[in-house]
């Protein structure tokens, strides 16, 4: 049963010309006139409020999600917030990524995730990454290289171990060198449109989910 959210009411311009439907917060915000055109507005339906999906099965895999130089707070927020709705075991933030402590902003995208979620800082993530490897952990990477896989098809043709680690690097300048030399793996997500490249922290949601899958 959808429940309703009676915070939020969507409105309806009532100019023939405009017709602008928004949802608007009455316990923040209020107002009669579209923000559009100037027209009076009439209310309409209140907003539904979202529902918890049913918990996925265990995964088979320990997935550690490993951040290499990302920049921007607003993608590590992101991960984080797909980190934790995949069932992640960890994040490892290398170089020059951002943490919660140091952004709080990380927290507006992450909504909370930042807390829910287990998370290290290594200055040299190639060290932290070379340990991993040195106790059997499977080095995956996503970055567009010559020698680059399918996502797909590796996720298709190969099983994992107990424990894999997902890499995602600095946009432009792409994965460390030294994390590429120790990876088991590189690998691309096919595109089909004219961008060569994902944004990062929707390319880690797509590889992070497809291996939980395994």
């Amino acid at each position: 049963m959808e429940s309703s959210n009676s915070g939020y009411i969507f409105y309806e311009c009532s100019n023939s010309r405009c017709r602008l439907r928004f949802p608007l917060d009455t316990q923040l915000y209020t107002g009669s006139y579209c923000p559009r055109c100037g027209a009076p507005l009439t209310s309409s339906e209140a907003g539904i409020l979202a529902q918890k999906p049913p918990s996925a099965p265990n995964p088979k895999i320990k997935l550690i999600g490993a951040l290499d130089n990302i920049r921007s707070v607003h993608n590590v927020g992101a991960i984080f917030r797909t980190a934790d709705g995949a069932g992640l075991s960890e994040l490892l933030l290398g170089g020059i990524t951002p943490t919660p402590n140091d952004q709080p902003v990380i927290s507006k995208t992450a909504l909370g995730a930042e807390k829910s979620t287990k998370w290290s800082y290594h200055p040299n993530l190639p060290e932290a990454l070379g340990d991993l490897k040195a106790s059997n952990s499977l080095i995956l990477v996503l970055e567009t290289t010559p020698a680059a896989g399918s996502l797909w098809e590796f996720s298709q043709n190969h099983p994992l171990p107990s424990q894999v680690v997902l890499v995602v690097g600095n946009e432009p300048a792409g994965v460390d060198p030294n994390i590429l030399q120790i990876a088991d793996q590189v690998l691309y997500i096919p595109m089909r449109g004219e961008k060569t490249c994902l944004n990062v922290s929707t390319a880690f949601g797509i590889a992070a989910y497809q291996l939980m899958r395994c």
